[in-house]
């Protein structure tokens, strides 16, 4: 395991989870990586650690460079265990003293128990040698301990969870990756993490905005060197709720009524030129879905009625989006029913939780939509797409 220089004395040394396809709820198809930086100065500097069972990769790619006793500092930016949960053996190893944010102080000692910590204020410096390190407080980006590191002079900021993204991939760099992929990656995590704390996205932005930037090193993914312009102002975006005049149809469905529902919906949308995305939930990850979310502006959820309430799927994503609280969204109501119905109520109000406004009557048709049904749900879809055409 070789550690990968990344600028004039600074190392990467994290770990590939090529495995990894789950990871907090959602899926991770191109796995992740831990990364953890080695800095070399009079003082030597670790920057993170990583997931427990991938220590001694980790351990392998630092001896590469240096022996692990010669690490002088630990600097803790998130205390989340895919960051922090290798610290206890890497302080045992090392006898270095660990740095974190109050917050961080407090989060790593409950999560890990015994360490020697020392508490760093917010826009603190630390010389370290011909380096000088600036610790950047960026609470509920996306915990409250939450911290980036920024290397003064060099212009190289490890950005902790922001940027990131979970791509497993033996090469480090953007430019060395496809862009679409990449920023596909990027959207997915910002989808399924950071969509709830966009203010305070702005605010951590307002504080590093004059900087110099020359590397972007988050905590997962690769590293932006190419692009951090773009990267930048995609994630400002994000956080203003900017969306594409783009509806995202998601449903599922018992016995293709609301299937047919959805199918005739679209064709609708389709009809006034707009784009518009179509899925069913038993086949989606509900990840997908959230990346589908961050980028549309009307998110149309539908069910068949099941036990007077929503089919399980749909209750799921629903949830899901009761806790990311994407801002700035239209959605509507759509659904089958037989003897009696419930979902498209139970669906009103768990959009309306999270946060969507909804300007359109909800659309029930009673068992299979057939000639008018069918005629209704374009028209439905069209009305949509009309009411977000520029």
């Amino acid at each position: 395991m070789e550690a990968v220089e990344i600028a004039d004395g600074i190392y990467w040394v994290g770990a590939l989870d090529w495995n990894c396809r789950s990871f907090h709820g959602f899926a991770t198809p191109r796995g992740t990586s831990y990364n953890a930086y080695l800095l070399l100065d009079e003082r030597n500097v670790l920057i993170d650690s990583v997931k427990a069972p991938f220590m001694e990769e980790m351990m392998a790619r630092v001896r590469s460079v240096i022996d692990p006793r010669e690490i002088d500092l630990i600097v803790s930016n998130h205390a989340e265990g895919d960051h922090a949960s290798g610290l206890p053996m890497l302080q045992e190893l090392t006898g270095a003293e660990v740095l974190a944010s109050k917050r961080g102080v407090e989060a790593l000692a409950l999560n890990y128990g015994r360490l020697r910590m020392r508490e760093v204020a917010d826009m603190e410096e630390l010389r370290i040698g011909r380096r000088t390190l600036r610790f950047i407080e960026t609470p509920m980006v996306h915990w409250p301990e939450s911290m980036f590191t920024y290397v003064v002079g060099d212009g190289v900021l490890f950005s902790m969870d922001a940027f990131g993204q979970h791509y497993c991939t033996s090469q480090r760099f953007d430019d060395q990756m496809d862009p679409g992929q990449l920023l596909e990656e990027a959207a997915t995590y910002y989808a399924n993490i950071v969509l709830p704390f966009g203010a305070q996205v702005k605010r951590a932005y307002e504080k590093v905005k004059g900087l110099p930037l020359r590397l972007l090193a988050p905590s997962h993914g690769v590293l932006w060197r190419a692009h951090i312009e773009e990267i930048v102002q995609a994630y400002l975006g994000w956080a203003e709720g900017r969306t594409e005049e783009r509806v995202l149809i998601i449903y599922d469905t018992m016995w293709g009524s609301t299937e047919r529902m959805a199918l005739a919906m679209a064709e609708g949308v389709r009809s006034q030129g707009v784009p518009v995305v179509v899925m069913r939930l038993t086949d989606t990850d509900r990840s997908m879905v959230m990346r589908e979310v961050l980028r549309s502006r009307v998110i149309a959820v539908g069910s068949c009625t099941m036990n007077n309430g929503m089919y399980p799927t749909v209750a799921d994503i629903t949830t899901y989006m009761m806790g990311l609280r994407p801002k700035g969204r239209k959605g509507a109501v759509f659904g089958s029913y037989g003897w009696g119905g419930g979902a498209s109520k139970a669906i009103h109000e768990s959009l309306e939780s999270a946060g969507l406004e909804l300007p359109y009557p909800d659309l029930e048709i009673r068992f299979a939509p057939m000639g008018e049904g069918v005629d209704r749900c374009v028209e439905y879809g069209a009305t949509i797409a009309k009411s977000i055409k520029s």
